[in-house]
Order: structure tokens, then sequence, then C-alpha cells
């Protein structure tokens, strides 16, 4: 079987963003839309968009706002979740107009937009996959109630502070390196090449990837206690796909737990043997975790 082509092109959103897409697969097959987090870029896909693109699907990877060639909003409040998601949303109308999304894929970052579209867009996808990034009710729940989870999230702090950029830039982004082999103890997907790939994506600039976290008020701050969200923020009534990662060491294990109280139709698959990065780790079992998901029943 020949090897599936990944195109690439930018694409204007009526929310004022330009996105840079890579994609595969057949124009007319179902979609998927997979959504990269920090510090990543929509290259960190490659291997799924040849996977499912060999099976028919097509597939879009996004550069975020704020990531590599995509648009660069200034203010930070244009990096919220909710604007991100908007993005997303409009990206998914924009490319399946006359039907939902076979699914929206989503880790870290992106699952936070992802859970914001599951929650606020049902209709735009027949089922939402999350990889290793918390709901926002659980999320919350951990950081104000789990000693654990705070500290764990104090990076967060990290990331959000004034000249981060500067800090996150020294030394040929020794800290960044450290974001993505410190979140457990398997690194040889970062080869070279991989480390190349990165250092190009980041040379582009940081701040808007850093500006997720300086736009989001749930992390260990002063006031944390008094933070509330929404009921309509929570709810997914999407089929969903949540795939944890068990040796995440900034999202701890606690975060899967009670997710059944905000997402009616849930699949909660728990890899011992994986961190943050499932993705780049165990892509076998990711794929055929996915494909599993796909091939069972949408919403009714």
């Amino acid at each position: 079987m020949s090897a599936v082509q990944i195109t690439e092109s930018d694409v204007e959103l009526p929310t004022g963003v330009t996105l840079r897409v890579r994609e595969s697969g057949p124009i007319d097959g179902p979609v998927l839309i997979f959504l990269h987090g920090f510090p990543e870029g929509a290259f960190a896909w490659d291997g799924m968009l040849e996977r499912f693109g060999a099976q028919g699907f097509r597939c879009l990877a996004p550069y975020l706002r704020g990531f590599g060639p995509s648009s660069h909003p200034e203010c930070v409040e244009a990096y919220r979740v909710s604007e991100v998601a908007k993005d997303v949303g409009a990206l998914a109308m924009m490319v399946s107009p006359s039907r939902p999304l076979a699914a929206l894929v989503a880790h870290d970052w992106g699952g936070a937009a992802g859970w914001a579209l599951g929650a606020r867009a049902p209709q735009l996808m027949e089922r939402l996959i999350v990889i290793n990034s918390p709901h926002p009710a659980t999320f919350l729940r951990e950081i104000q109630h789990n000693p654990a989870q705070s500290a764990a999230s104090e990076y967060m702090n990290a990331l959000a502070a004034d000249g981060a950029e500067v800090r996150f830039a020294e030394d040929d982004y020794r800290r960044l390196w450290r974001v993505l082999e410190g979140m457990g103890p398997s690194d040889s997907w970062l080869d070279a090449a991989a480390r190349q790939r990165y250092r190009d994506l980041w040379d582009q600039g940081l701040t808007g990837g850093l500006n997720y976290y300086r736009a989001t008020p749930v992390r260990p701050l002063p006031g944390l206690e008094s933070i509330t969200l929404p009921p309509a923020l929570l709810e997914v009534s999407v089929p969903t796909l949540v795939i944890w990662g068990m040796g995440d060491t900034a999202l701890l294990p606690g975060l899967t737990v009670g997710l059944d109280e905000y997402v009616s139709d849930l699949r909660v698959e728990r890899v011992p043997d994986a961190t943050h990065w499932i993705v780049h780790e165990q892509p076998d079992l990711v794929e055929g975790l996915i494909t599993t998901f796909l091939a069972g029943p949408a919403r009714g």
C-alpha cells in the first residue's frame, strides 16, 4: 500500500483566525479532526493522519491559534478555551457542512477545546475522543481539593509567568525539552529528527502557546477555591472515549474519576504503561482504541 500523502494549507475562518491545517485522506471521506496541545504542533498527529487517511477518513490536524504558522492574536483573552473552541467549530462546519464529524480527537490543550465543543456544540460531531486532557469539572475539583494535583499543576504558573518566553527559550529550549521529557519515563520517540521539528516550531514564537496558560483561571492561584463552572460547560452528551496514560506526572489519575457525572455516554481506557505522550509512545494501541470506538454505535 502506498504511503498516504499529507498536505498543508491555510484555512481562513469566520472567527478572524487563519489556521494552518495538515490533511490526509480522500476529500469525500468521513472527517476526523485532530487537536494538539502544548508545546506541540499539528505535525504531532502525522502518524494518525497516515493511519486513518489510509482507512478512508479525511483527516485534518490544525495548528491551533498561537502555534507555528497559524494566526497569533495579540491579547491574552484570545486564548481562552472558548475562543479556541470557536475556531475548531468553524473549521468543522467548513470541512463537513452536511454531516457531523466522524470524531473530534484531542490531546492536552486541544482536549480542553474538545470538551468545550462537546458540551456547547455536540451536533458538530458523532463522537469525541480525548487523550490525557482533563474534563474541566474534574480538573477544577482536583486542584481545589487534591494537594497532589495542585502541586503537579504548579508548572502552569511557570508557563504563565511574565518573561516565560525568554526563560523557556534559553539554552536551546532546555526547559521545553524537560516538558516533553518530564511527564513520564519514556521519551524514546523524541529522536534527533523529532527534536529538530519541535525546535523549528518553537522558533516561530512561544507567546501564543504560553498565553493558553495565562488565559485560564483554573490553575493553582489565590482565590481558586471560589471558582465555579457553569453547568452548560460541563455536560457532554456525545459518545466519548477517554484514553489516559496513567504515568502522566502532570495530570494525575484522579482526573479520570467521576467523569460519568458529566458525560452520559462514556468509555474510559486507562493505560498503565504510558504517559502524557501516549500518542507517540504507543501509536498502535491508540490507533486500535480509536478504530474500535469509531466502529461502534454513534449517538442515537
